[in-house]
């Protein structure tokens, strides 16, 4: 791969391993989210996939995850007006809005624990959806 192609390529241009390589693997697009109409925002929860390991933030079935996981969405086929629902610090969003990666992606610390002491994984503090009652979602609303 090209040293610090996301800084010269659109996402469209990019390989499949280039765009793939683009994800910090913070878990955050993994959890359950909701939308408020009245306050305009997309709030996440807790609550995350069943598919991903609440420790590693790694999908458990990831060759497979649209198939098992109905909701489950291609970032590379979502339309860019909807990149609006991905977190602030994802590296599609970021670069889709004209930015650029944090010193803590990855692909510019050229290490991955990095998202971790960043603040951005949700490793270790996820709980599989799963094991909540959709009616106890509201109070697993993340406040940063």
């Amino acid at each position: 791969m090209s040293e610090r192609f996301w800084e010269i390529l659109d996402l469209e241009e990019m390989s499949d391993a280039q765009w793939e390589s683009l994800c910090d693997g913070c878990g955050r697009c993994c959890l359950v989210r909701f939308e408020d109409d009245s306050a305009e925002g997309v709030f996440y929860t807790r609550a995350a996939c069943r598919l991903l390991d609440p420790l590693t933030c790694r999908c458990g079935d990831y060759a497979n995850r649209f198939r098992r996981v109905p909701g489950c969405l291609s970032v590379k086929r979502l339309a860019r007006e909807n990149y609006r629902w991905l977190p602030s610090t994802c590296a599609y969003r970021l670069l889709a809005e004209g930015g650029t990666l944090p010193w803590w992606h990855p692909l510019v610390s050229q290490d991955r624990s990095t998202v971790a002491e960043a603040g951005v994984s949700v490793a270790g503090r996820v709980v599989g959806e799963d094991h909540v009652h959709p009616a106890e979602l509201e109070s697993l609303v993340l406040r940063d």
